[in-house]
């Protein structure tokens, strides 16, 4: 799918989700996705209407309505809408001088992934998704679109996520990531949390292995991410997004 093909399947579909849907990035063919698209949150009315969706989303289920979306060095935010609006959100944060969010609660482990030869760390914050919505396919276009993204332009190697006990399991499950240590107490919120990990290596294998037809975990996301044609032509419109070439140095195929 060329990028031109991709701008048309834009086009054809403007009028689904209000104004975010003239603006999406990127659109995949497949049926299921008919109606969704996904867009870097560069405006201020991206960022207002995903700071909308997460606290609607945080405050149901008691984590507050005073969130705000980041916008300082390294944050990139993803936002994902359909025919009934913003629908999703989702910010990659990669390690700088200022460090990571983690850092307030677990950055002695998140040092010992610094220290590693050629490593680049990022973070998984503000993930918020309707799930009233079609979800597992539009989930596994999100968070693909962020590996190609985090890989393409930060080079990540290992990604991390700091998330509340009972959300635990869905993480696992939908993407393989594990534990690093015990759980301990967030001061910012004082709630119990753990720190995931996943390593890119370790996104790309399972992307694979699911290309080829291994169906063996029903409850994964990595059935649904997008096909190499689909991924290249998603590589292509970060580049003209960002400006970094990034179809020039992702690993085509590997997703």
């Amino acid at each position: 799918m060329t990028l031109d093909a991709v701008n048309a399947a834009a086009g054809r579909a403007s009028s689904a989700a209000g104004s975010l849907a003239t603006e999406w990035l990127h659109k995949t063919p497949r049926e299921a996705l008919a109606d969704f698209g996904i867009q870097v949150a560069t405006t201020h009315q991206h960022r207002s209407r995903a700071a909308d969706l997460l606290n609607r989303m945080y405050g149901w289920r008691g984590y507050g309505r005073d969130h705000q979306i980041p916008e300082g060095e390294g944050c990139t935010t993803f936002v994902a809408a359909a025919t009934e609006g913003l629908v999703g959100t989702l910010t990659l944060t990669v390690d700088s001088a200022a460090g990571l969010a983690a850092d307030r609660t677990f950055g002695d482990i998140l040092d010992t992934f610094r220290a590693a030869p050629g490593s680049s760390i990022c973070e998984l914050t503000k993930f918020a998704f309707d799930a009233s919505t079609p979800a597992r396919p539009r989930l596994a276009y999100l968070f693909h679109a962020v590996l190609i993204y985090g890989s393409a332009k930060h080079h990540c190697t290992d990604l991390f996520i700091e998330v509340n006990p009972r959300h635990r399991a869905f993480y696992e499950a939908m993407l393989g990531f594990r534990p690093v240590g015990d759980a301990r107490t967030n001061e910012s919120v004082n709630a119990p949390s753990h720190l995931l990990w996943l390593s890119v290596d370790a996104i790309r294998a399972n992307i694979r292995s699911h290309r080829e037809g291994d169906r063996s975990n029903s409850r994964s996301l990595y059935p649904y991410f997008l096909r190499e044609g689909e991924e290249a032509a998603l590589a292509m419109a970060l580049d003209e997004v960002e400006g970094t070439r990034a179809i020039d140095r992702y690993p085509s195929g590997q997703a």
